[in-house]
């Protein structure tokens, strides 16, 4: 009963009115793997780093966290930063300096769930190295997806594209944000591209737009939850925290597994609406600290019995 986490880990570098305001372990994928293991769930995170200091960096935090990284995961030439720029009300930016690259099968019990996304998806050479382990884990484990686009890494947009379609076939769960919606497809409006997504085969897909909350859809219906009513510092981390919580609120429902596939897809709207909640709870713990500090389950518990989504 593990989550297996495959894709990117790197340093943020956080900058805010012409200043550097700190340096964060971070990348998408590793947010969600050390947010799943505050919530005391095991977990092991196939990514790629090095053995400079950023990734001795890497290691040490995620490991503190309780993740297990796979072996091999530290055989990049060097590790991966992103500077993030923050606007006035908190919102991020993004450039990068990453490679992406997998090999051979990695050293990990198959999984309940597989999550992956972001840069992994997309970016040469080891988008397609990611696609295969999907597939092969998903003979025990339900797919989890958020393609988080960095459209600064993007030189061919309609192979990104394609490769996003290629995982959605794949995947169970798919968390997505209406931005990134609107980068696919600017023709479309991100429900209507939202309910395209889950005839192609997954169980659930979720599109959130920061304060204006989150919607779901499912075979039994659709829902919305608002967002968290927060003081927000940055948003950086917000959407892989929604994930986190929302991965961790289906596990609790034991609705994960590849054996869980049938009941996964009856979800009811009641179900779904919970989960859409914890993850819209996890999210707006996470935006109220700086950078990417996802709760563990002492403040999710807490924050739950205080009701701060109303």
């Amino acid at each position: 009963m593990r989550a297996l986490v495959i894709g990117e880990a790197l340093i943020d570098i956080v900058e805010r009115d012409g200043e550097v305001r700190g340096e964060y372990v971070g990348g998408s994928p590793l947010n969600v793997a050390v947010g799943l293991a505050r919530l005391g769930r095991p977990v092991d995170f196939l990514t790629h780093i090095g053995t400079d200091a950023h990734g001795v960096r890497i290691r040490e935090y995620a490991e503190s966290a309780g993740v297990q990284l796979v072996p091999g995961s530290d055989a990049a030439s060097r590790t991966a930063t992103a500077r993030a720029v923050l606007d006035a009300s908190g919102s991020a930016t993004y450039e990068f300096d990453i490679d992406w690259a997998l090999s051979g099968t990695p050293e990990a019990a198959p999984p309940v769930v597989l999550h992956t996304g972001s840069i992994a998806a997309v970016l040469d050479p080891g988008c397609l190295a990611t696609k295969a382990l999907v597939d092969t884990y998903r003979l025990s484990a339900t797919v989890t997806f958020d393609p988080n686009i960095r459209p600064a890494l993007i030189t061919d947009a309609d192979a990104a594209r394609s490769r996003i379609d290629r995982l959605l076939e794949s995947a169970d769960v798919v968390k997505v944000s209406d931005e990134d919606l609107r980068w696919i497809d600017p023709t479309r409006t991100p429900e209507q591209i939202a309910a395209t997504w889950l005839a192609l085969g997954p169980s659930i897909v979720v599109v959130t737009s920061g304060s204006d909350g989150a919607v779901a859809m499912c075979a039994n219906g659709t829902v919305r939850v608002p967002a968290g009513h927060v003081d927000v510092v940055d948003t950086v981390g917000a959407g892989d925290a929604f994930m986190t919580g929302l991965i961790d609120a289906l596990w609790s429902m034991d609705l994960l597994g590849a054996d869980r596939r049938g009941p996964l897809t009856d979800i009811g709207t009641d179900s779904l609406t919970a989960a859409v909640r914890a993850g819209t709870l996890a999210s707006a713990l996470t935006v109220a600290r700086p950078g990417a500090d996802l709760p563990d389950r002492v403040a999710l518990d807490a924050a739950a019995a205080s009701d701060i989504l109303g």
